[in-house]
């Protein structure tokens, strides 16, 4: 770990990938071994709710590839592995295993999705998509958008909280509407 950060730091190709990585939502990785450096730096897709501009940012998938994806899970086809992806694309398993490290497979009670109307990535969302939030007001929205631009994406809900400084309360409220 110590070894990766210190080629970062001191590797101005790497340090313009993880600028690119942490700053620009839509950059489409290049090569496997962006993959592996995106997956170091926390970037994760989750396969059953990811957007086409999320499976764009794998390099060899194509647009109508992308959105075959996409429909599948809107039409309620789950996603357990990357053998279903390679399946559903009718494609080989060996071309998608070097996405495998920045893939997602989660499972998601049905019921409790059904029941949330609208998730938001505060990693991508503009300050108008994070208003429709609900417990999400303007300036909350503006904070999240202005910190993501000065210090980087958010990891996760905790990283979030602590960046903005929420209340637990608040965290309760915000939890489901927010994807990371």
């Amino acid at each position: 770990m110590h070894q990766n950060w210190l080629s970062f730091r001191f590797n101005p190709r790497l340090q313009r990938l993880r600028h690119k990585l942490l700053n620009d939502p839509y950059y489409r990785l290049q090569s496997g071994e962006e993959i592996v450096i995106a997956a170091q730096l926390g970037m994760r897709i989750d396969a059953n709710q990811a957007t086409v501009d999320d499976w764009l940012r794998l390099p060899g998938l194509s647009i109508h590839q992308a959105r075959t994806l996409v429909e599948l899970s809107r039409s309620g086809v789950k996603f357990y592995c990357i053998e279903d992806v390679a399946a559903a694309l009718s494609i080989s398993t060996q071309r998608l295993k070097p996405l495998e490290v920045i893939l997602n497979f989660s499972y998601y009670d049905e019921e409790a999705i059904e029941t949330i109307a609208y998730k938001v990535n505060p990693n991508t969302a503009t300050v108008e998509s994070l208003a429709k939030v609900p417990f999400i007001d303007v300036s909350l929205a503006s904070a999240v958008v202005e910190n993501r631009l000065s210090s980087g994406k958010f990891r996760n809900l905790v990283d979030f909280q602590q960046r903005l400084n929420l209340s637990s309360d608040r965290i309760v409220q915000l939890m489901y509407y927010l994807r990371f």
